[in-house]
């Protein structure tokens, strides 16, 4: 009977998350539909690009395609006028660990000017990328950029916290390499609807940054 009543519950477990991933990955790809960009010529001018910060490097010291792809997408929007400045949101965990910096000194070797660049150093989580853009830079709309499967969540996001975003596509990588990374975006889409129920906040506010 115990054995019974356990497979039951791992039966009810599985069908409930499967259920969770599904619907949080259709409600989030369907409300993207058409806010997001392949190509320059057609994405929409905006004020801010916001780029979303990821490691540099690997693990084992090699380039990261990630953070390579989400440099050239920003670049070329910024090239290409489609932004006037450029919000680099991520992770400043540890002196040892500072993704808006290194993304800057990047981005100023690539010939952006460095007084066109802002930093948030507390986008710790997607979530508080977009609300922290709305709440501390006072945007009202913005251009993220990221790999689809992210701008999708990004823009998903950014909607239920009073922002209006469009997500430009930096290029992504084949799916055997990206695998880890496209099934942990599943259970993060999951999360989304976790966080927005449970009210979750960005980990730090602060005062307000003007950009401009």
């Amino acid at each position: 009977m115990v054995r019974k009543n356990a497979i039951r519950l791992l039966i009810a477990i599985t069908c409930i998350t499967l259920i969770a991933l599904v619907a949080s990955n259709t409600i989030i790809n369907s409300f993207a539909v058409g806010k997001t960009f392949d190509s320059l010529s057609h994405v929409p001018k905006n004020k801010v690009g916001m780029i979303l910060g990821t490691a540099k490097k690997i693990k084992g010291g090699g380039p990261n395609p990630y953070y390579d792809n989400r440099i050239a997408a920003i670049v070329s929007l910024y090239e290409a006028k489609k932004i006037e400045f450029i919000l680099v949101s991520g992770d400043n965990g540890s002196i040892y660990y500072n993704e808006p910096t290194t993304i800057k000194n990047d981005l100023v070797k690539e010939g952006i000017p460095a007084e066109k660049i802002f930093l948030d150093y507390a986008g710790f989580r997607t979530l508080d990328s977009m609300v922290r853009a709305k709440e501390i830079f006072g945007l009202e709309q913005v251009t993220v950029v990221s790999q689809k499967f992210h701008n999708e969540r990004a823009i998903y996001l950014a909607h239920k916290f009073g922002l209006r975003a469009i997500g430009f596509n930096a290029q992504d990588i084949d799916l055997e390499s990206g695998l880890k990374v496209q099934l942990r975006e599943y259970f993060a889409r999951v999360k989304v609807f976790i966080d927005l129920a449970l009210k979750t906040r960005p980990k730090f506010s602060g005062d307000e940054i003007k950009i401009e």
